[in-house]
């Protein structure tokens, strides 16, 4: 198999504030909330990052999307560094999530032309592309309907394809069905198959166990910012269920009975 993405010790950390200390009913002013992680994935798979809130899922898709820099530790995105590439790497993924919104004053149709425009894409290719992908989402009978004035799932479905609208070989997608209602979030989940089948990479966070066995072809499952447990699929799930394989694991690394 060709690696695509080599996660190696990656680490971050982030100051707590004195209310947040608060909260969490801690002394400790630096939170870990990635902690030496490593692991790979490889061309035309569907790698899973399973784990609960908190775990360090989306801090992780973050640094490999370039957004926040680790304090230690790389990723080689398609062969080149998060850290001392960035510009290249974020020519090479397309990264989503819920978190990330469209600017509601402006339409689908204008906010694809324009971030075809960023990634330096032929007019005419992104006419086409927009075309195939509109119509698949059903985008295309709103195409002139500012984003505002869209239903949650429209937004969610204009945000996925402007990400990927100079075509990347790597999509990173962090919780991809969170706050979807069930029509919208398989056919989220169906396009990344079909994705996945024409050879691109797939990273995706969750916490959702019939996600993982619907969607992921190897699981990495990560605990307080570590990784405990990676594998195949097929291999963590030969005696019990990832469900019951988690929190086998969960409670072992919490102390728990």
């Amino acid at each position: 198999m060709e690696e695509i993405l080599v996660v190696n010790n990656l680490v971050k950390k982030f100051n707590i504030s004195k209310k947040q200390q608060k909260i969490d009913k801690t002394t400790e002013k630096i939170k870990v909330a990635v902690n030496d992680l490593s692991f790979k994935a490889y061309k035309g798979e569907i790698y899973g990052l399973l784990g609960p809130n908190g775990a360090g899922k989306t801090t992780t898709l973050r640094m490999l999307a370039t957004l926040i820099k680790p304090n230690s530790g790389d990723a080689i995105v398609d062969g080149k560094s998060i850290v001392k590439e960035p510009d290249e790497v974020r020519n090479k993924i397309g990264f989503m999530t819920s978190e990330l919104k469209l600017e509601d004053y402006f339409t689908p149709n204008f906010l694809f032309d324009y971030f075809g425009e960023l990634h330096h894409i032929d007019k005419e290719v992104v006419q086409e592309r927009k075309k195939k992908l509109f119509e698949k989402f059903g985008i295309d009978k709103f195409a002139e309907v500012k984003v505002g004035d869209l239903s949650t799932g429209m937004k969610q479905k204009a945000s996925l394809v402007i990400s990927i609208v100079h075509d990347p070989n790597i999509i990173i997608f962090d919780e991809p069905t969170n706050g979807l209602d069930v029509i919208t979030a398989k056919s989220v989940t169906d396009f990344l198959v079909e994705m996945r089948n024409e050879g691109k990479t797939i990273i995706l966070s969750t916490h959702i166990f019939s996600l993982v066995e619907k969607l992921c072809d190897r699981v990495g499952i990560i605990i307080d910012g570590k990784m405990i447990k990676e594998d195949s699929l097929a291999n963590l799930t030969t005696e019990k269920s990832i469900e019951d394989l988690f929190f086998e694991i969960y409670r072992e690394v919490k102390g728990e009975e």
